[in-house]
């Protein structure tokens, strides 16, 4: 019986570990494994995607919205370059996932051969472990290594094969000290909590304050009814942000819920009212928006590291936080007083009133708020919702308000474009049969519209909108707003994206006449498979933060004083939306 190839080895090892998804473009480079991977009776679900990038956004996302590891495998040379992007996602919001690459014959490395890229050394930053299968000896124990450390420190892990080393066949030239079968496919999850001092200092800074804000993230995910308990104990104010969206439900009474330029108004009234921030889960990047008076802070974080790295924090608990916090609630007072969270809630019932009547704006152009108030009222209690990066995630992030096990991101901390439709794809395969909503704005949809085409070829149950307004908007507002510049260099060739859908197989609909967006979404939602919406939108419709600062407002006139082409009607749009505001 002929040994077994290093290609073989590597796909059952994959298979050992529970991989039953892999998303990936086909290369030379990497045919030994597909040979193999075509061999192996459907064990393991291969997505061919259009366009490496988008494999790995995609694996993202399945870790993402199944807590599973996601894998990528591409072809050697420009294939390897054009997964980074995707991997930096996962990297820095924290998802483990393995990237398998191919690479030239292993005895031409280094010679100028034909896409000879040492990979190993283009993804030192990016993977956190990055190693090549020198033999097949060698493969079970850089399997393992990978994948525990990407499930472990919820990161980047990185293999390369060389392309005739896939077919080396198991000879028993092992070393000695490799002894047979050490190396487990076995992998215990760690949920660490702090010690019992420390939880005790933490417990007595909370008790002791009356003005009590919660600033959740995704490290809060898992943590609902914790969280709340937490909220119900202290009287206090939930705030989310944008990855911790799905922390709480957003019509729950103590939350007021997202935080800095996507965020409510409500929200940072209550982080600059608070005498108490008790951080859970997250390091929001933002810095400006932290309360500027002082505060008595406590953060719970998986990661030491993370600890007192955005604000100024009396006690730090270092652990897995829904376990960290059942410690915590038994060692908190109930507080009665609700003055402060009353207060909070009174400004966000004017804060939702606000958003009702932005949704139902009649007049045209189309407002984008529109899309995004009728489509929430649509979407499944357990429906998936990803959206791509740009003003469209303004429109997501306030006007879609997660219920029930609903489940939301984005690309976070990268805050990438070109990530919403990949992130749909990777979601619709880790979670079958719930709907997948996927919002993207015409600048981000466009990198990687090829994908479409993978969502027809799988049927995917994908349903699409595209707020389309030939700019990219939340740049374009990035030159006024923040730097008190003219617009320049952002406007987008017009792409009839509803043709474009149906020449990849994909029903679609043009809507702009805001009288028939409930009807259009309604069935687009109905409709079986995947479906596209292109929504035309406002170009002038801006997606102002909850409170426009000074220094804000100033930028604003001066873009406007310096040449900005549509100065008057911006101004007349932003007046509009401010006077909305008050009454």
């Amino acid at each position: 019986m002929a040994k077994k190839k290093v290609a073989e080895l590597l796909v059952e090892r994959l298979i050992q570990w529970g991989v039953d998804t892999i998303f990936t473009l086909a290369g030379d480079g990497i045919n030994g494994i597909y040979e193999v991977l075509r061999r192996s009776g459907g064990k393991i679900k291969v997505v061919h995607v259009r366009h490496e990038e988008a494999a790995a956004f995609a694996a993202c996302a399945f870790a993402k919205y199944s807590g599973r590891l996601g894998v990528c495998l591409v072809t050697s040379g420009p294939g390897g370059v054009h997964l980074l992007n995707g991997l930096y996602d996962a990297k820095l919001d924290g998802q483990p996932v393995l990237a398998i690459t191919g690479h030239t014959f292993h005895d031409l490395i280094g010679t100028h051969y034909q896409q000879d890229l040492d990979l190993d050394k283009l993804f030192m930053d990016v993977a956190a472990y990055n190693e090549r299968i020198m033999g097949p000896s060698h493969v079970h124990n850089v399997v393992d290594e990978a994948i525990k450390t990407a499930l472990s420190q919820r990161t980047v892990a990185h293999i390369n094969v060389p392309k005739d080393i896939q077919e080396w066949r198991m000879n028993g030239q092992a070393s000695s000290a490799n002894v047979p079968a050490h190396s487990a496919s076995i992998y215990s999850m760690s949920r660490p909590v702090p010690s019992h001092a420390e939880l005790i200092v933490a417990a007595a800074i909370i008790n002791m304050g009356k003005r009590v804000v919660i600033l959740v993230g995704r490290g809060a995910l898992d943590a609902r009814e914790e969280i709340l308990q937490l909220a119900v104990m202290t009287q206090g104010v939930i705030i989310k942000a944008l990855l911790g969206k799905a922390v709480v439900p957003d019509d729950n009474p103590y939350t007021t819920g997202g935080l800095g330029l996507l965020g409510t108004a409500p929200s940072q009234d209550a982080m600059q009212e608070c005498d108490t921030l008790v951080m859970a889960g997250t390091s929001f990047p933002y810095l400006e928006f932290y309360p500027k008076q002082s505060v008595r802070t406590v953060q719970v974080d998986i990661d030491p590291a993370r600890i007192g790295l955005r604000h100024s924090v009396d006690v730090g608990l270092a652990g897995d936080c829904r376990e960290t916090l059942c410690l915590l609630l038994k060692l908190l007072e109930p507080k009665e007083d609700k003055t402060f969270l009353a207060r909070a809630q009174e400004h966000m019932k004017q804060w939702n009133n606000l958003l009702e009547t932005q949704g139902m704006r009649d007049d045209k152009p189309l407002k984008p708020q529109v899309v995004a108030h009728e489509l929430n009222k649509l979407i499944d209690e357990n429906g998936i919702i990803c959206t791509d990066t740009g003003t469209v995630t303004t429109w997501a992030a306030r006007h879609l308000m997660v219920r029930g096990s609903m489940k939301f991101s984005a690309s976070g901390t990268l805050a990438s474009m070109a990530n919403g439709l990949p992130y749909a794809i990777g979601a619709s395969f880790s979670n079958p049969g719930k709907q997948v909503i996927c919002l993207c704005g015409d600048g981000g949809f466009s990198m990687l519209m090829c994908e479409l085409a993978t969502v027809a070829k799988y049927n995917l149950p994908i349903k699409i909108f595209i707020f389309k307004n030939n700019i990219l908007g939340m740049i374009k507002w990035e030159q006024i707003v923040m730097d008190g510049n003219p617009e320049y260099g952002v406007e987008l060739h017009p792409i009839d994206f509803a043709m474009f859908a149906r020449s990849c197989g994909v029903a679609s609909f043009l809507l702009d006449e805001p009288a028939k967006v409930h009807a259009v979404i309604r069935q687009a939602l109905e409709m079986p498979g995947p479906v596209l919406v292109e929504a035309v939108i406002d170009p002038l419709e801006p997606p102002m933060p909850g409170h426009i600062s000074s220094a804000q407002a100033l930028h604003f006139a001066q873009g406007l004083l310096r040449g900005e082409k549509d100065g008057w009607s911006l101004l007349k749009t932003v007046l509009t939306n401010q006077i909305r505001r008050l009454f």
